[in-house]
């Protein structure tokens, strides 16, 4: 897996993916009209996409739409926060990844609860600029990481990285160019 996965949420930053040496991107805010040339470019390129279902204009983000973008577009994998996504997307044998939110304790607990129900592939904690939040999550679930939000530097991306992230997901552009 490649330490740090593009995030884009418009078509420049599509663009600029393609043309990076990235395998793996992160398609976030879109629309269910923009996902066939998304996808159709994606695989002249060579890409892989994640998408964020729970980010998807126009479509609901439910075990029916997981169905539906798994089937019509073959991603590389999904991410949300919806425990039927995840199962859905796991059993159409699609990388799930189980966005947590580290905003407090009980939102820290209730996401523990979530994971261990749904058995996600991945768990991308936001913010991901909280190292010592990753090792406990990562020691806790004993599940890979994905770190995101609010990673700046190279210096967070490699804090995250150390702390346990297998990976970070970023839409900073200046980041891009140092993984690349």
């Amino acid at each position: 897996m490649q330490k740090v996965l593009p995030a884009f949420s418009n078509f420049k930053h599509f663009e600029k993916f393609l043309e990076s040496d990235f395998e793996i991107g992160v398609c976030l805010d879109s629309h269910i009209s923009q996902l066939k040339n998304i996808s159709s470019m994606a695989k002249q390129h060579g890409k892989k996409v994640i998408y964020h279902i729970d980010l998807i204009q126009g479509l609901k983000n439910d075990d029916y739409a997981t169905e539906y973008i798994c089937q019509e577009y073959k991603p590389y994998g999904v991410i949300s926060t919806k425990s039927n996504v995840i199962v859905k997307a796991k059993q159409k044998g699609v990388l799930a990844i189980q966005r947590m939110f580290l905003i407090d304790s009980n939102a820290l607990e209730k996401s523990y609860r979530l994971v261990e129900k749904t058995k996600p592939d991945y768990i991308e904690v936001l913010p991901g600029s909280m190292p010592w939040m990753i090792s406990e999550v990562k020691e806790r679930t004993k599940t890979k990481i994905f770190a995101g939000g609010l990673i700046r530097t190279v210096q967070e991306v490699e804090q995250a990285l150390a702390a346990g992230a297998d990976a970070i997901t970023t839409s900073k552009l200046e980041l891009w160019k140092n993984y690349n």
